[in-house]
């Protein structure tokens, strides 16, 4: 029996914080110990599960596209961050590609009202917005947070280049301009954010219809800049304030569920794209791991996940097993009871009943590590395999390792000691047959050309 005819068809709202580390949450040991409480997120994790072995994609783009489509960016062509003014290029030809499925469109077409507040970084131009990919409406900005910047840069106002707006748009309208989004507008976006999800949902209750609100934040992305209500509230500076900031928006979005009583047929989803920046003063930390996002560390690839669905979802319940972001796609859409496309490759494996404590494992035992369009490494198990040398961040040149360095995660968590390829080669084979079993669906399914412009034809693309 599936969960759509047991019950009512479950409210779903995903937060997506922006580059939000494994070791800033209490509940992952941050918190008090980073100078800046997360009483809620700590609320949260108690009354459902609380995942150790989460992960995404290295960067923002191919994170959210991952999410989204419950396929790795490198079949998407979403293989990294878009820099610089998208009117360079072909700016049609950037972000997801209007063949690509989203859960959105899924969860539309079971008779969900669907929106998005924050920010998109999946496409810049008609065409390729929230509001073609199956959100009923969105607002937000279409790019990243960084851009904030270049109004106030010397030069700016006489090269010729457009900033980045505060956009608004509905299903089957044209986007609008709101306003330019600068370091004035930066502190007061997740403010917005949260109120603009909290009407949505009123709106939706009103109407009877269940809803699936995508709610990815704009903190703790440089510069962060905290909300001026919150400037100064730790006394630790603004990385911790907007830390505390984020937790207030995820406590004003619960207490809504709570006030219209629907806190039970909800499910709440609360995680981040991305490992932690090292950028100075807005660097993150990423726990017990080693890392920042754009590299294939565990930093990078290890985020936080907390998800509740009171009466199905077991309270406080904490599990290191296996699970990508790719896996939210196929899970959230067999719980609506909605059918996966049959036309391409899905790379989430449906984790339902592993959500719901019917059994202890997770249906995963592998995560393939993509950096833009290089596997640079993979996982089993508490395994490691790695194709290339660690870096720090994404200006170091990538270095193809003569022999792999295989990492046991749970004896090396700073991934130190690669000793242990010697005594453990039979690890690799494990390794290995996932990798094949990936360049095998690229055979019968292509992956799609980065910048490819308009609708996609399998057919007219050799396999990579």
């Amino acid at each position: 029996m599936s969960i759509e005819t047991s019950t009512a068809r479950p409210n779903i709202v995903l937060i997506l914080t922006d580059n939000l580390g494994y070791g800033e949450l209490g509940c992952y040991g941050g918190g008090e110990l980073r100078g800046a409480p997360t009483p809620r997120a700590d609320q949260l994790a108690a009354e459902g599960l609380r995942l150790t072995n989460f992960n995404v994609e290295a960067q923002c783009t191919p994170s959210r596209s991952a999410l989204l489509t419950g396929r790795y960016a490198y079949r998407s062509g979403t293989l990294t961050v878009p820099i610089g003014n998208p009117a360079i290029g072909e700016p049609e030809a950037q972000g997801l590609n209007p063949w690509e499925i989203t859960l959105a469109t899924v969860l539309s077409d079971k008779g969900y009202k669907t929106a998005h507040y924050g920010k998109w970084h999946l496409g810049s131009v008609e065409g390729r917005f929230p509001s073609n990919h199956g959100f009923d409406e969105w607002w937000g900005i279409p790019r990243t947070t960084d851009e904030v910047f270049w109004p106030d840069s010397p030069g700016f106002a006489n090269a010729g280049i457009e900033p980045q707006y505060i956009l608004e748009g509905k299903k089957g309208e044209p986007t609008q301009r709101l306003a330019v989004y600068d370091l004035e507008q930066r502190s007061h976006l997740d403010a917005e954010i949260t109120r603009r999800t909290i009407d949505f949902i009123e709106r939706s209750v009103q109407a009877g219809s269940p809803f699936f609100a995508y709610v990815p934040l704009t903190q703790v992305h440089l510069p962060t800049l905290p909300h001026p209500d919150f400037a100064g509230s730790t006394g630790n500076g603004d990385f911790a304030d907007s830390v505390v900031e984020t937790d207030h928006r995820l406590g004003q979005i619960l207490d809504t569920l709570d006030r219209l009583q629907i806190r039970d047929n909800t499910i709440v989803i609360f995680t981040s794209d991305n490992g932690p920046d090292p950028t100075w003063p807005w660097q993150g930390s990423a726990g017990p791991w080693r890392g920042y996002y754009f590299t294939h560390m565990e930093g990078s690839l290890r985020v936080p996940f907390l998800i509740r669905w009171p009466g199905h979802i077991p309270a406080g319940r904490v599990s290191n097993e296996i699970v990508h972001q790719v896996d939210l796609f196929t899970t959230l859409s067999h719980l609506v009871g909605a059918d996966l496309p049959s036309d391409r490759a899905i790379d989430g494996v449906d984790q339902t009943a592993f959500l719901l404590g019917q059994q202890s494992q997770s249906n995963r035992e592998t995560v393939l590590a993509f950096v833009a369009d290089r596997l640079e490494a993979v996982k089993w198990r508490n395994w490691k395999l790695a194709f290339y040398e660690e870096t720090r961040d994404w200006f170091s040149t990538p270095s193809k390792l003569t022999l792999p360095k295989l990492f046991n995660l749970t004896t090396d968590p700073k991934e130190e000691y690669p000793e242990e390829t010697l005594r453990n080669t039979w690890v690799i084979d494990r390794c290995l047959a996932a990798i094949r079993q990936f360049q095998d669906s690229l055979q019968h399914y292509p992956a799609i050309p980065e910048g490819t412009k308009g609708r996609f034809d399998p057919t007219t693309v050799s396999t990579p």
